[in-house]
């Protein structure tokens, strides 16, 4: 992926989940380290929340919906909730109004799960807000990545080759 294509091969999916596991595994690494110190009711709540806002709503409104078209509100909500900046500005809020303390590592430990182990990244409004294949990335993928494809004989050669190369 880059600045003018804006999307990523299995490959580089694959790698950057990796480097949210890696993180996931830091977070892991402090959280055990500290169990003792761990104010539980605020770890549970901070984990929760995310979730509560940005992602419930919209599972509800989706799968409610005849058509699985729901308001943008949602993905916003999903993408607000859902994104590293938001839940940094939390985090340090948190440590301005409570204090620094060891249940503010539910925040990276829920997003980099979402990530790492779910592949979940933010929603764009394009795409249905549950995951479901888009038949024109099928097309794109058996382009870019031959032989990778879900389906690579019902996708388009690539403009630069022939049917038969």
């Amino acid at each position: 992926m880059d600045a003018l294509n804006r999307f990523d091969t299995k490959t580089t999916y694959r790698l950057i989940r990796l480097e949210y596991l890696f993180a996931l595994g830091v977070s892991f690494y402090f959280f055990f380290q500290h169990l003792g110190d761990i104010r539980w009711w605020a770890f549970a709540l901070l984990f929760v929340y995310i979730d509560l806002i940005g992602y419930i709503p919209g599972a509800i409104a989706f799968h409610r919906s005849k058509t699985k078209r729901i308001p943008k509100t949602y993905y916003v909500l999903y993408n607000t909730m859902h994104s590293m900046a938001t839940q940094g500005a939390v985090a340090l809020l948190w440590i301005l109004l409570v204090g620094n303390e060891w249940a503010l590592l539910a925040l990276p430990i829920h997003l980099c799960g979402d990530r790492a182990l779910f592949g979940n990244f933010l929603k764009p409004f394009g795409l249905s807000f549950e995951p479901v294949v888009h038949p024109k990335f099928t097309a794109l993928e058996a382009a870019v990545e031959p032989g990778a494809g879900r389906n690579p004989a019902a996708a388009p050669a690539p403009a630069h080759q022939s049917a038969t190369s």
